[in-house]
């Protein structure tokens, strides 16, 4: 990076992007550790082929990042089982990217997930990874002053895929990719208590921003959102 850190947070619920800025306004009353077994209402709606992120207009401060290249998908791994290749409190992406876990709590039905303070970071939000209920919400920049984020391949990340989530121990968590979806700023909202429920089974939702550059407050049109499922 230049060495500037992203500053602003979101202030219309769950807009992703402006500038590659990124956060999610929480449509949930509080977080839980141990939250109740309910089934999550609604479902989200699949994609079987990744779309790219459209070219940015020439206003805007950083170009969407290209779709990176079709990744192979990896070994499965024992959840128990510590991946030296990993650092500990990480997350690891199909095609190989990779970003430090920033854990945040957040109260109340308004409350706002603070975007990440680095390209290289992720903000968690919600269930722990040995959870039995409930969605760990991650989300990342897409690019930022011109450099990728690694959140930017969700962009190619195909249903089938592993993702790989290691705790400050180094205990790792394989997830399989259930679900891609591309969504407009606008349907995010009324998506959210499915998407982000701590309600029903465990998963990792994985959210970026991308499309076609609109700037102001919105920024990039769309929200990529992967959805992975743990493997038994």
């Amino acid at each position: 990076m230049s060495g500037r850190r992203p500053r602003r947070e979101l202030v219309a619920p769950f807009l992703l992007g402006a500038a590659s800025l990124l956060a999610l306004e929480i449509a949930v009353a509080v977080v839980v550790a141990e939250p109740r077994t309910e089934t999550v209402a609604g479902s989200a709606r699949a994609a079987t082929a990744a779309v790219a992120p459209a070219q940015a207009a020439a206003a805007a401060p950083a170009a969407p990042p290209p779709a990176p290249g079709t990744a192979t998908t990896p070994k499965p791994q024992s959840p128990a089982r510590q991946d030296a290749g990993q650092r500990p409190n990480s997350i690891r992406l199909p095609a190989g990217g990779s970003a430090t876990l920033v854990r945040k709590e957040v109260q109340g039905p308004n409350a706002v997930l603070p975007v990440p303070d680095d390209l290289g970071e992720a903000t968690w939000w919600g269930a722990g990874l040995a959870a039995s209920n409930g969605a760990s919400v991650f989300a990342g920049h897409v690019n930022w002053h011109g450099r990728v984020g690694p959140f930017a391949e969700l962009w190619a990340t195909r249903i089938g895929e592993q993702v790989t989530v290691q705790d400050a121990k180094g205990k790792t968590f394989t997830y399989r990719v259930a679900q891609t979806l591309t969504l407009g700023k606008d349907e995010l909202p009324s998506r959210a208590d499915a998407l982000f429920s701590q309600q029903g089974k465990h998963r990792i939702v994985l959210v970026t921003c991308g499309g076609r550059w609109l700037g102001g407050s919105t920024g990039y049109a769309e929200n990529r959102v992967v959805i992975a499922e743990p493997i038994d």
